[in-house]
């Protein structure tokens, strides 16, 4: 391939592939595409015109079958398509094909051509420059097609530590590293997370990247929820702030508008999916209900209110909003159904639409129309259909979705149930209204790839993303994002920082055996959990305790796994038990005594579960081992100083730990390096909780999952009380500029 350019004098570059059959249109000095090969300019094709009016005009040119094919998304693509995400090429495994990484398979050019997708989920990719030739290809072969409308490539966040989960899955491919959301949220610095965003987008752009399904700005305001580490905490003005500076760093381009550098954004999960019943989660039908003991629904919608607010400007407003999974339980207050929240005209349309005038782009979660799987812990099936499972074939929920207000379905790669959608819509509003309707969503998306500049240039430079994705300067700033993020809660005696080079004890820690998100088994072992070779740089590491000043613990806050720990085991279902456990926050096992003895939501059909309950029941956790640990360091290292570094993604009883240590550190993914000099005072610690520590599980029954700062916080034997906004530094207790503004909402 060899992409040709063309430069207008104060206007955009022109790329287009030379085998594409794409012409050029020449209007005195200046040059236009010409998309529909028509050998005229058409509106859609004029760059001087603005992204509404183009964007109207092409939409009202596309037939229903390419609109269908706007309004879809691929499953997740890895690039190539080996291991989970595996596909053929020729007809072979990509192993035994002889195709290039980059080469298409043989599903996504049928995603391409045959079903007229757009829209593409990306995940792991081999090299930023491999990504970059994939994006090549893709344009290209879109580009050969009538319309020449460029592809839209999108991705879960792939700049954290962690990509042992479906929604982050393509973390650390090579891009500059920066904590989990929640660890930026520790910051408490709307600065650092738009300096993120710019970045960010940077190396998005660099690798054909121009969609990212975030910032998840769900209140956390459940502990128990699987995805808290994905949010920025429980403070609705924290996650507005945060929120809305996300949005700005990715969306705007050389510090005014839209343009070539720009990712759009899609945030989630509106209306707020960290309401789930007893903190289990709505990928999986045991976790479908988001409940409201308190009513304080209003609250949940104040952080999504700051990124769809009709009177800022268009980059300062999220591109998309993506509803979650989840049955809203009562918060229709007009026709009270209780079903999926995309499946909701109340929520969609009513709420959504009408009342806060949002007119962009809405998309479902990941396939949520198909029948629902019949295994229930199967998530790779991805058939959330919640509150509508017996009520409708799926190019019935299709219809639904449209008529509640929906653009876009996630992951769903077959344009027939649209097309049998609209057919259905024409018979029963008319064929005028269904094709308006249609035409809006084409619209809506259509503006968004006019605001990115693809009709005129789709195609990156592969060695130039090799040299922009995890730059230097790109490094360090997220080396410095994790040094603040880093929350120091207990430092006994001012023990931190260390001086000197110091004789340091690091324990193995033992790694449960446990079943991955994809139902994989992951075997038990013990290791180091951090690199000792770079702790040498910073300490004399001894493997015996006597001879050392002081131990260092890493582990992780209390583990959850898909079966039997987080809060459904379908193994214990008989006549006498309905499988629901409770979910702990503390390593020890856990009897629930003051858990709801009436869920507050349930499954009315027949043969499901309506009361949910837990109540009497008791659990555990995967990585009780590591309190173990730090009790037995405690022992062997005498009176000497135990620290304890936890890398955390809940809330959690620190309670069992807190009296065998004397410095507590916890963090939302980190390097070794980083930790080892905050140990040392290069790096001194700043950062804030953004959530409440809890007493004990207790104060996590008796809260509400719809309300913020309501558990009584931890108290250690200091007297310090770990409440939202605390923290230390080697000074003390913190107070500055962030802890007046946002302590509390």
């Amino acid at each position: 391939m060899t992409i040709k350019r063309i430069k207008n004098e104060n206007g955009p570059t022109l790329e287009y592939s030379d085998k594409s059959g794409l012409t050029i249109l020449k209007k005195g000095d200046l040059y236009f595409k010409d998309h529909n090969r028509s050998g005229k300019l058409e509106k859609f094709e004029d760059w001087r015109l603005s992204p509404q009016i183009r964007a109207k005009d092409l939409a009202q040119r596309l037939s229903i079958k390419d609109i269908a094919g706007l309004m879809l998304f691929t499953a997740h693509l890895a690039i190539p398509s080996i291991g989970t995400r595996s596909q053929k090429y020729h007809g072979k495994s990509f192993e035994d094909s002889g195709s290039d990484a980059s080469d298409l398979s043989d599903l996504e050019k049928e995603y391409f051509l045959k079903n007229k997708i757009k829209h593409t989920l990306i995940t792991k990719i081999s090299s930023p420059e491999v990504a970059a030739k994939w994006n090549n290809n893709v344009q290209e072969l879109s580009e050969s097609m009538p319309w020449a409308i460029p592809i839209v490539n999108s991705s879960d966040p792939r700049h954290g530590y962690k990509a042992n989960t479906e929604f982050n899955e393509a973390s650390g491919q090579g891009t500059s590293q920066w904590p989990e959301s929640i660890g930026m949220a520790a910051t408490f610095d709307p600065k650092l997370v738009r300096e993120f965003g710019e970045i960010a987008s940077a190396e998005y752009r660099a690798m054909g990247l121009t969609m990212i399904l975030g910032p998840q700005v769900d209140l956390a305001t459940e502990p128990r929820w699987m995805r808290f580490n994905g949010t920025f905490g429980e403070s609705a003005k924290l996650t507005r702030d945060m929120g809305a500076a996300f949005i700005q760093g990715f969306q705007m381009s050389n510090n005014k508008d839209w343009g070539q550098q720009s990712v759009s954004t899609m945030a989630k999960h509106w209306p707020g999916g960290g309401v789930i019943e007893g903190g289990r989660d709505a990928h999986f039908a045991y976790g479908k209900y988001g409940v409201y003991p308190k009513k304080n629904m209003g609250y949940q919608l104040k952080s999504f209110e700051a990124v769809i607010d009709k009177h800022k400007k268009d980059f300062e407003q999220t591109a998309g909003i993506m509803p979650y999974y989840s049955v809203s339980y009562d918060f229709d207050i007009r026709k009270h159904e209780n079903v999926g929240n995309a499946y909701s005209r109340y929520l969609i349309t009513d709420l959504l639409r009408k009342k806060y005038g949002y007119d962009k782009i809405v998309c479902t979660d990941w396939c949520i129309t198909n029948d629902e799987p019949t295994n229930v812990l199967d998530v790779l099936s991805g058939d959330q259909c919640w509150g509508v499972e017996d009520q409708y074939t799926v190019p019935e929920r299709h219809l639904r979705l449209l008529m509640a207000g929906i653009d876009q379905f996630g992951g769903n790669k077959d344009p027939e149930p649209i097309i049998w959608a609209y057919h259905k819509m024409c018979k029963i509003m008319g064929k005028p209204w269904a094709v308006k309707r249609f035409q809006e969503s084409a619209k809506r998306i259509l503006l968004n790839m006019f605001q990115l500049g693809l009709f005129e240039n789709p195609y990156v430079d592969p060695e130039k993303a090799g040299k922009i994705v995890g730059k230097q300067q790109f490094v360090e700033a997220g080396i410095k994002a994790q040094e603040k993020s880093i929350i120091m809660l207990k430092n006994k005696k001012e023990i931190l920082p260390i001086k000197n080079k110091a004789s340091l004890y690091i324990p193995k820690r033992r790694y449960p055996e446990q079943i991955g998100w994809y139902l994989s088994k992951i075997s038990a072992h013990s290791d180091y959990p951090l690199d000792l070779k770079k702790a040498s740089s910073f300490f004399d590491v001894v493997s015996n305790p006597l001879e050392a000043d002081l131990a260092l613990v890493k582990i992780k806050s209390p583990e959850r796994a898909f079966i039997k720990y987080n809060g459904y085991d379908p193994k214990r279902v008989d006549e006498n038990d309905n499988g629901y456990l409770p979910i702990s926050l503390q390593y020890r096992p856990y009897l629930a005594k003051l858990g709801r003895k009436k869920s507050l939501a349930g499954d009315r059909r027949k043969g499901h579960t309506l009361n949910r309950t837990y109540n009497g029941k008791s659990t555990d956790t995967l990585n009780e081992s590591d309190l173990d640990l730090i009790i037995n360091t405690k022992k062997r290292m005498k009176d000497k100083p135990v620290i304890v570094s936890i890398d955390t993604a809940n809330p959690f009883v620190l309670a069992e730990i807190e009296p065998y240590v004397d410095v507590i550190l916890i963090d939302f993914g980190i390097s070794d390096e980083v930790l080892f000099k905050v140990l040392t005072g290069e790096y001194e610690p700043s950062a804030l909780l953004p959530f409440q520590m809890p007493k004990n599980m207790e104060t996590v029954e008796t809260q509400s999952e719809d309300t913020a700062f309501d558990m009584e916080p931890y108290i250690d034997e200091e007297g310090q009380t770990y409440d939202f906004g605390f923290g230390l530094n080697f000074s003390g207790v913190i107070s500055d500029k962030r802890t007046k503004k946002y302590l509390k909402d």
